[in-house]
């Protein structure tokens, strides 16, 4: 049995005890200068750990120990330190580790290693070099860079071999693009772009380390000796500091992030630090809040106006990609972020001598302090404009992703007033500077925020009392003269809509057909074609403001036709029954989205448009005698609704508006005139027009109007004579008013009569068709109808469809809409006077 296995008896840890005691005398003995003992002297077996058939094993053992004691006396004197036999490579496991013992294990510190990793992988990219495999060298050399990357973090200095490397790099880069250039056999794909990306990768890496290459390229050898040579830890002295009686108490303290280095700024000191914080900018570990502070910090530091400046532009950006991910910046950052940009244009302002562009042709150290010469300008390469845009469209996505119907979106509104300033003022410095563009883009800003909104709201942010209309005019102008056609389309559309707005129908629709939007507004973008649907509506509900019924019908219907009015003015998403929209789409649908505050009223919109189809449609209906043609409606929507509550048995009281305004049809359709306008008026959505009285008065006046119309038309069989006294006092008219809507509708050959202003009476006229009269009325009828075919079918050609263009939902409203509504007009008009002359004679 082997000595490494004992029995497990009470006393063999006391035995154990025993030999270790005996092993520290024998090693006292050693060190006293003695010569050392055979380890089976100083080791004996201990009789409580032997069986009784270990004495042939023992005497062996005794033997071969004797053997060795003879070797040990020629021995020196020092002997190496007895181990312990349990231990591997101890006295009882020479044949089984007597290779280990020969093997020396070298511990190389971090730095050698990488050290040695570099060596390596600069020979990789020496022998892929000479096969030009610039694959492998591309790869090798981004690893490579990460690794002296690396150096950097830790504070190490660069090697000499990594110098090397990029100085026969570039000669080898050189000497490859100029055979590339000269053979008639081009390189592989994949080689040829690996060796364009060596170029650019050695332009730049060059360019950072030009101090070194030069260096190395006067003397190689001084240069790998000055990195070799040791450096001497230099133990400062430290003097006892005295502090003076003015001093701060705190002055003594430094501040310090990780890793205990300080923090401290000043001087040259502020652009190394911001140097540092810019290059930490993106990288996976870096804590952006913690880089915000840091920024603070040099901004505090700074005692210059470049210096202020150049911390402003980045702590601004750090400020903007805080959280990228979010639906909507924070708001403290946000206000914060206004503050500092509010500096910056106070500091430029202050300051003409800098100038902040987004491109500077000239180079210049960003480490180095730069004053103007005396009457010269320096360039500072940033953006203003940027900043400002960005905060604008943070400040629309903190309202879009607000409860409109809470306390915080009123609060959050609050903030328009200052940010309406920063971008006045932000106007002020462009316009000093003389920056065409920026000044373009921030006019367009200014003009976005008032265009919509009302005389008092815009004067209370201009905190002035002069004329709104002016000053939106005096920016249009500005902008009609800008070389960029979206913001000269974006400027006329807010300056139509402003105009609609105040209830000036004539201007906005003349100016609107003068700019030929509709024919090419299905190429301009998405939140372009938003603002032409808006602006199409507002005219619609300025035309039923100012009473004029068949413009604001014909205006709206363009948009009602297509069931999707939310969605086309962006104030909503509209869920398509048999298609689903991806992730990414739905979230670009919901970022279109406008502000509560700037929503038009659907259900207000839907009133104008369904009382203006009322009545357009209702006497339309009376005046058309067969079925046919009473299945041809002007209005579809109108007519769709009509005719669902014509098939409904029993009929309750309204409850919504499109019942009030149902109901109120069917009354005008029997001559009850005045129910009809009580219905009308009973709607509460009116309470939101600007000028409610004047529009139910309006309306009541139409609808009186419309039921004389419908009531001729309808009874104009049933008479032969009608008293004009009788219809005034039936329809609540005054006598001339009537006599001028008769006139009129003999006029247009709407109606087969003729007036006796002595009787005071309307006589009817009836004359019946000869067949050859009904046939030629029949193919005229078809003729209209095979026109009115071939234009829909040119239509889809030319336009290539309702989708057309790739925008698909959002140029619905277009296409022609004023010429082929004329068209239509006419035939109509056509139409109604054959009729009307038929009845005639």
């Amino acid at each position: 049995m082997s000595r490494f296995f004992k029995r497990q008896d009470s006393d063999s840890d006391s035995s154990s005890e025993e030999s270790e005691e005996e092993l520290l005398l024998s090693d006292d003995d050693s060190d006293d200068g003695k010569p050392a003992a055979p380890a089976s002297a100083a080791k004996p077996m201990s009789r409580f750990l032997r069986k009784d058939g270990d004495a042939s094993d023992s005497s062996d053992s005794s033997s071969e120990e004797s053997s060795g004691d003879s070797d040990d006396d020629e021995a020196p004197a020092k002997a190496k330190p007895q181990r312990s036999r349990f231990l591997k490579g101890g006295a009882g496991s020479d044949s089984e580790g007597s290779s280990d013992e020969d093997v020396k294990r070298v511990v190389k510190s971090a730095k050698d290693k990488r050290a040695d990793e570099i060596e390596a992988i600069s020979k990789a990219i020496d022998n892929a070099a000479k096969i030009n495999d610039w694959v492998t060298i591309n790869n090798e050399f981004d690893k490579l860079n990460r690794l002296i990357q690396r150096l950097n973090n830790v504070g190490e200095q660069v090697p000499p071999v990594f110098i090397r490397t990029l100085d026969s790099l570039e000669s080898t880069v050189n000497n490859a693009l100029a055979k590339e250039k000269d053979s008639k056999k081009k390189m592989e794909a994949n080689k040829a772009r690996a060796l364009n990306g060596m170029k650019q990768k050695m332009k730049k890496i060059n360019k950072e380390y030009e101090t070194q290459l030069k260096a190395f390229h006067d003397d190689p050898e001084a240069f790998e000796a000055q990195y070799l040579a040791p450096v001497e830890p230099v133990v400062p002295v430290v003097a006892p500091r005295q502090v003076s009686a003015e001093a701060p108490a705190g002055d003594e303290f430094a501040t310090v992030g990780r890793g205990g280095k300080s923090l401290g700024v000043g001087g040259e000191n502020v652009f190394q630090k911001l140097a540092l914080i810019q290059e930490a900018r993106g990288k996976k570990n870096t804590d952006r809040n913690i880089q915000i502070q840091r920024l603070e910090e040099v901004y505090s530091a700074t005692a210059t106006p470049y210096a202020q400046i150049r911390v402003l532009l980045s702590l601004i950006s750090a400020r903007f990609d805080y959280n990228a991910a979010a639906t909507h910046m924070p708001l403290d950052l946000w206000a914060a972020a206004q503050r500092e940009i509010e500096n910056l244009i106070r500091t430029l302002v202050a300051n003409p001598a800098y100038t902040v562009q987004e491109i500077v042709q000239e180079e210049y150290d960003e480490l180095v302090e730069r004053a103007p010469e005396p009457g010269g300008v320096v360039y500072i390469r940033g953006t203003v404009i940027s900043y400002v845009e960005r905060l604008d469209e943070e400040f629309t996505r903190s309202l879009q992703n607000i409860d409109p119907h809470g306390t915080e979106y009123v609060d959050r509104l609050k903030d328009e007033k200052g940010l309406y300033n920063t971008i006045c003022r932000a106007q002020a410095y462009f316009e000093s500077k003389n920056q065409s563009d920026p000044l373009a883009r921030v006019i367009m800003r200014r003009l976005e925020h008032i265009y919509s909104k009302p005389t008092a709201v815009v004067q209370a942010l201009e905190q002035a009392t002069g004329s709104t209309t002016a000053l939106i005019r005096s920016l249009c102008v500005h902008l009609y003269q800008t070389e960029n056609s979206l913001l000269r389309t974006r400027a006329i559309l807010s300056h139509v809509y402003h105009h609609a707005l105040n209830n000036e129908f004539y201007v906005a629709r003349d100016m609107f057909l003068m700019s030929h939007l509709p024919e090419t507004i299905h190429n301009a973008d998405v939140a372009t074609q938003i603002l032409y649907n808006r602006v199409i509506v507002q005219l619609g509900l300025c035309a039923f403001r100012s009473g004029l019924i068949r413009e604001a019908q014909s205006t709206l219907q363009d948009i009602f036709t297509t069931q999707r009015v939310k969605e086309l003015l962006a104030q909503g998403v509209h869920q398509q029954r048999h298609t689903t929209l991806t992730p990414e789409q739905e979230k670009a649908e919901r970022q279109r989205q406008l502000p509560f505050h700037m929503h038009i009223n659907t259900e207000l919109l839907e009133a104008a448009f369904l009382v203006s189809s009322m009545l357009v449609e209702i006497p339309l209906l009376a005046s058309i005698d067969s079925e046919e043609l009473k299945r041809k409606a002007i209005s579809k929507p109108f007519r769709r609704l009509l005719d669902f509550a014509d098939r409904q048995v029993f009929t309750g009281p309204p409850e919504s508006t499109r019942d009030h305004i149902m109901q109120a049809s069917k009354a005008l359709q029997d001559g009850e005139w005045e129910k009809c306008r009580d219905l009308i008026q009973s709607i509460k959505i009116w309470s939101l027009m600007p000028e409610e009285k004047s529009v139910k008065e309006m309306l009541a006046r139409r609808i009186q109007e419309e039921g004389l119309r419908t009531y001729l038309f309808t009874n104009s069989a049933y008479y032969t004579t009608l008293s004009l006294s009788l219809l005034s006092t039936t329809f609540s008219l005054p006598l001339r008013t009537v006599t001028s809507i008769i006139s009129k509708m003999i006029w247009n050959d709407e109606l087969s009569a003729s007036l006796d202003q002595g009787a005071g009476v309307l006589v009817f006229h009836r004359l019946q068709l000869t067949r050859v009269q009904q046939l030629a009325q029949l193919l005229a009828d078809r003729a209209n109808q095979l026109v009115e075919q071939n234009e829909k079918v040119l239509d889809l050609k030319t336009s290539g469809g309702p989708n057309a263009g790739g925008g698909a939902s959002w140029d619905r409203t277009e296409g022609g809409k004023g010429e082929r509504g004329d068209q239509q007009q006419e035939r109509r008009g056509r139409g109604e006077r054959t009729r009307g002359a038929s009845r005639g004679k």
